[in-house]
């Protein structure tokens, strides 16, 4: 049980750390912003207490020294300068790796923070406060640092300690704080039959004699302020009740002297209470928002329902086959409920993608700080949601077109300034929908790419020959070349060619594509196309020959009939007219080398590309179907136009097949063969190798 709060405490500490993080990078950028220093302060404090709660005793210990110098920042003695934010920065590394229970190996930067962080604060310590810079001043009339008596009455809910809070390390801390006398209240004990030894029976009356003010008290309640009874007042303003006074030889359990009792009028004293049952007010049903559930669970519920369409689609196939009007009512309503279950899974795991972009303003910080440049980060569509399994595997890619753009990108400030140019430069990160898939841009203002210098350079690895003509969509390609790099000095950010590889890798996994786009001297921009699901998607069955396969409906916009006189016509171009506009098309038959007998009507199923609109002619549309996606495996990896296969409902494979890459491998094909029509040669080996996959 207690593994279980801890992991518990280490998830939640996680989330801390991670607004901490943006409060810290945010008040960098804003250092008189008192909002932001008393969000920086509540982040360290909770994990302060929460952590000495649960058992991190070192990593109560160190946050406590980072938290004392925000007190400071709060009470208005110590300024927010770079080498305050640079070192909680480090301090909040360290506080990461204590969190993981790795410490061990990194004690000795924590006592180099812990000496920068005493110097720092030690500069201070005789400088007044600062009366218009005190974060949240307590409204009392006391002067200086003169201790001054306050009454606590702090009762746990029923189910306190069952969350794992401990009212004795919280008693501790409000000792550290100054003089302090408890009494406990142990007039609702049961009898010990109806004693439940896991529920809180006690209270405590607390009278504390400190300088610090109320919000400070408070603040050492802050993680379970919600699952008590708490008053803070100054004692001078109570006096004691018929009770109280009755409690008044009461033993004192920390000093072991009896105090003098004090009560709250009810009139005068604001006080949490804890709903019936110790249960918080905000997890009734009415109010609660969300709640914690492992990934893993997550991922075994879309596996289940992965399962269960394709259990439907069998069912639908026999339905149809034996003509029983019940079965295919029944059918049909299975197919509406899956359908429905279907869209609720997905959209569980699908998340925003502020987490990710946020991640990268510490990335951006520490870099422009090494390479000596002013770098503003600027992040746009972060409410965007996508697949949690897309956006854990974003990480790595954006992680690399950063550095690749702080370091080859963005020039120094005085080469900007000569440039006419804003000394600080800007990168945007930015997330948009488009269609089935989701659009991720990296853009930056620096010098843009060297189209001649990457040419040259690609010429000089063998990559190209240097007679062959390239278009300059096909010139930037080569930078995602395993090994390929213009730089012609290796540094710490990069120099290797690794990470746009790293880049293009990452997203052929995804089953996503790359644009890049450069102007000289204005800037550069990379843009990723992603789908927005790895798991499940609507989809198009159609068939050719014997073979079936599957168009992703999103981008589908209409299906045309082909007759022989329409090709005819059309004196042997792979083109259509629809309504006037010339769409060019391919015919998979041909592109598969599928042998079967061409029949004499076809249909031509008209999709939006990267490209433009293409066509897609099949012998026969099949109609909607949801289409649970199942990888090829690895060796058929380098198989770039189909993304995967489906099982059907009679127990047939279908591939599904990726639009944008089958028009952009037509097009190359086209260009190598040196063809100006729209028919692409037939790719024998690929099929071969996709049908077997299939088969297998």
């Amino acid at each position: 049980m207690i593994d279980k709060y801890k992991q518990a405490f280490q998830e939640e500490a996680r989330e801390i750390l991670v607004e901490l993080e943006a409060a810290l990078l945010e008040l960098n950028e804003n250092p008189r912003d008192k909002e932001l220093v008393g969000r920086a302060f509540r982040a360290l404090h909770t994990i302060k207490g929460s952590g000495a709660m649960f058992g991190f005793d070192e990593l109560a210990a160190f946050t406590h020294n980072l938290e004392n110098a925000f007190d400071e920042v709060r009470n208005g003695r110590l300024d927010v300068t770079p080498e305050l934010i640079n070192l909680s920065l480090a301090a909040l590394d360290q506080i990461k790796a204590m969190l993981e229970e790795a410490a061990s190996g990194n004690g000795d930067g924590a006592v180099a923070i812990l000496t920068k962080l005493k110097q720092l604060t030690g500069k201070v310590e005789k400088r007044p406060v600062d009366p218009a810079r005190v974060v949240s001043p307590a409204p009392s009339p006391a002067t200086g640092n003169a201790p001054r008596e306050w009454h606590i009455r702090f009762f746990p809910g029923a189910d306190f300690m069952r969350t794992g809070a401990d009212p004795l390390l919280l008693l501790r801390e409000l000792k550290h704080m100054g003089t302090l006398q408890v009494t406990a209240n142990t007039a609702g004990i049961p009898a010990i039959a109806e004693l439940d030894p896991e529920r809180c029976y006690i209270g405590w009356d607390l009278t504390l004699a400190t300088p610090a003010p109320r919000d400070a008290i408070r603040d050492v309640f802050i993680f379970v302020e919600e699952s008590c009874e708490l008053t803070i007042e100054p004692a001078s303003e109570l006096g004691p009740t018929k009770d109280e006074a009755s409690r008044a030889s009461a033993p004192n359990l920390i000093s072991g002297r009896p105090i003098a009792p004090a009560s709250v009028p009810p009139e005068t004293a604001p006080q949490k209470k804890c709903p019936p049952n110790g249960r918080r007010a905000s997890d009734t049903p009415e109010n609660a928002s969300s709640i914690r559930i492992p990934a893993a669970k997550l991922d075994h519920l879309v596996n289940l329902v992965g399962e269960l369409v394709t259990v439907q689609a069998r069912l639908g196939e026999i339905a149809n086959r034996c003509e029983d009007g019940d079965l295919v009512a029944v059918s049909e309503e299975i197919e509406r409920l899956t359908s429905a279950l279907r869209e609720n899974s997905m959209s569980i795991r699908m998340l925003p993608i502020r987490a990710t972009f946020e991640r990268f303003r510490r990335l951006v910080h520490d870099l422009a700080r090494d390479l000596g440049k002013e770098v503003e980060l600027t992040i746009e569509g972060a409410e965007t949601e996508l697949d949690k399994t897309v956006i854990d595997q974003l990480g790595d890619p954006l992680m690399h077109l950063i550095r690749n753009s702080m370091d080859h990108g963005i020039e120094p400030p005085e080469e900007r300034l000569a440039a006419g140019k804003r000394p600080a430069a800007s990168i945007q990160l930015s997330a948009r929908h488009s269609g089935a898939n989701v659009l991720i841009s990296v853009s930056d203002d620096g010098r843009g790419i060297d189209a001649k210098a990457v040419r040259e350079r690609a010429i000089e690895k063998g990559l190209v020959a240097a007679d062959v003509a390239l278009s300059e969509s096909e010139v930037f390609s080569f930078i995602l070349a395993p090994g390929f790099s213009t730089a012609r000095q290796i540094t710490d950010v990069s120099g290797r060619g690794v990470g746009m590889d790293v880049v293009r890798r990452s997203v052929d996994a995804l089953r996503g594509s790359i644009d890049i786009a450069s102007k000289p001297n204005s800037g550069t921009t990379v843009t990723l196309r992603l789908p927005l699901t790895m798991a499940i998607i609507d989809g198009l069955l159609v068939r050719i020959g014997e073979a079936y396969f599957v168009l992703p409906l999103a981008t589908t916009l209409e299906c045309i009939e082909l007759t022989r006189q329409d090709t005819e016509k059309a004196n042997g171009k792979h083109v259509a007219n629809v309504r006037g506009q010339i769409i060019p098309y391919i015919r998979l038959r041909e592109y598969f080398d599928i042998q079967t007998e061409r029949p004499e009507r076809e249909q031509i199923m008209v999709a939006e590309t990267d490209l433009g609109r293409y066509g897609f002619v099949v012998d026969q549309v099949l109609g909607d179907h949801q289409t649970v996606i199942k990888n090829l495996g690895r060796f058929y990896r380098h198989v770039q136009t189909v993304s995967g296969a489906t099982i059907l409902g009679n127990g047939s494979v279908a591939l599904i097949l990726d639009r944008h890459r089958l028009v952009q491998e037509a097009i190359r094909n086209l260009t190598v063969a040196g063809r100006t029509d729209s028919h692409p040669p037939p790719l024998r080996k690929k099929s071969e190798a996709v049908q077997r996959s299939a088969c297998n």
